[in-house]
């Protein structure tokens, strides 16, 4: 059976959501009403008095009009809050209800209540903090998912995999995204070096004010000065500031020589082609560092059958909260680990010896190390490295050493 994969990007006011197969040509994006094409969902929910149902998205607003319903929106918002809210007696905490309201959009690909998890969650938000982390880890937890299964994204890295999931002479050059959402305005040029193996990929990223006068002529000048002395290949129009037909000028600047996408789906088929890149058997040609990102492999130089090579513990471009490696090794030598951190570009690296003080003497070869590396952040590293003896050989001296570097 083909693996299927769920993209869901969320905001303050609405969610959208993608399934994708590895049979399908692309994601498919979904609408609570069939056939069209409003795949904003309303982030609410209604329950009527007397009633157990609760009713989301769409249907949640037009029950709202009877009287004597609950109703509650913003749910993301008010979640990260902890915020409750009382209905006949009954506090609800608003993080519950949030969970309620993407179990019920889980399954509307299927339109089923038993349709089994996706093989690969993915979640995607404008920016993905440690807050959202923890949330969206409970809500794995309230659903049973496995959390080894969720991934979770923000914007940025979702359209850098939508951009290079497309056909090649899209994304043969730079590729540009404008997300224009009441409020903001942000350019986001994805750039890559095609001398590398894998190739890194980064975004540049600005922020303008809202265009509140001559939007048309305010932007055809934004990109004008974003454009300037780059090669870009496409470019794509995302968010509620691009609705109706105000661009003409502008629009015809962002057309010379570059193909142009508008649409709101973007964020939640990008998240579906994260999912397909992680989990199928291929080799993603790419490396993204972004802010989430770490910058550097971090490796341990090893002896294996008489040849020296290195064991990586952590590799470049995977996001610092997903990220870890551990290992064992049989210590050789000087009491301590030297611990290699490498720029994927580079064939150059920084060296950090840690001392493994009060380590009892022994004779060579007869100590086992336990090593885990973990991040903190995107640039601090823990690591924590248990003496585990020698089997019946040698006794651990149970001694612990921990130390956090920053890179």
């Amino acid at each position: 059976m083909a693996k299927r994969y769920i993209g869901i990007d969320l905001n303050e006011k609405y969610a959208m959501i993608s399934c994708y197969t590895e049979e399908m040509p692309e994601p498919n994006t979904f609408s609570m009403v069939t056939g069209s094409e409003a795949y904003q969902i309303p982030l609410s929910l209604c329950k009527k008095r007397g009633s157990r149902q609760w009713f989301y998205g769409e249907e949640a607003k037009k029950s709202a009009r009877e009287a004597g319903s609950f109703y509650i929106d913003g749910l993301l918002k008010k979640a990260l809050a902890r915020e409750t809210a009382e209905f006949e007696g009954t506090i609800y905490d608003s993080a519950e209800l949030l969970f309620v309201f993407l179990k019920k959009l889980l399954l509307l690909p299927s339109g089923s209540k038993e349709e089994p998890w996706p093989d690969k969650l993915v979640i995607t938000t404008e920016n993905m903090n440690l807050e959202y982390r923890k949330l969206f880890g409970l809500f794995a937890e309230w659903i049973k998912f496995p959390s080894e299964r969720m991934m979770l994204l923000d914007y940025r890295e979702s359209f850098y995999y939508y951009a290079f999931s497309q056909p090649a002479e899209i994304c043969l050059h730079d590729v540009v995204l404008y997300y224009y959402m009441t409020g903001k305005l942000f350019y986001w040029r994805l750039n890559r070096d095609k001398r590398t193996v894998p190739q890194v990929a980064s975004i540049e990223e600005k922020r303008y004010e809202t265009m509140v006068k001559r939007r048309d002529e305010a932007f055809a000048e934004i990109i004008e000065k974003d454009f300037a002395g780059k090669i870009v290949s496409s470019v794509y129009l995302i968010g509620d500031g691009f609705d109706g037909e105000w661009m003409k000028k502008s629009l015809d600047i962002l057309c010379r020589g570059r193909r142009v996408f508008m649409g709101k789906n973007l964020f939640c088929k990008g998240a579906c082609y994260a999912a397909a890149a992680k989990e199928e058997d291929t080799d993603w040609p790419y490396i993204y560092m972004g802010d989430n990102e770490l910058k550097l492999n971090i490796s341990l130089k090893v002896e294996n059958k008489g040849k020296s090579e290195f064991f990586t513990l952590i590799t470049a471009g995977e996001n610092w909260y997903e990220a870890g490696g551990e290992c064992e090794v049989i210590l050789k030598g000087s009491p301590s680990i030297e611990f290699w951190f490498q720029p994927p570009k580079s064939v150059e690296a920084s060296v950090r010896l840690l001392e493994l003080t009060d380590l009892p003497k022994r004779e060579d070869r007869t100590t086992r190390l336990r090593i885990t590396a973990k991040p903190e952040a995107a640039d601090r590293i823990s690591f924590r490295i248990m003496d585990m003896g020698f089997g019946e050989i040698v006794r651990s001296a149970e001694k612990i050493w921990e130390y956090t570097v920053t890179i």
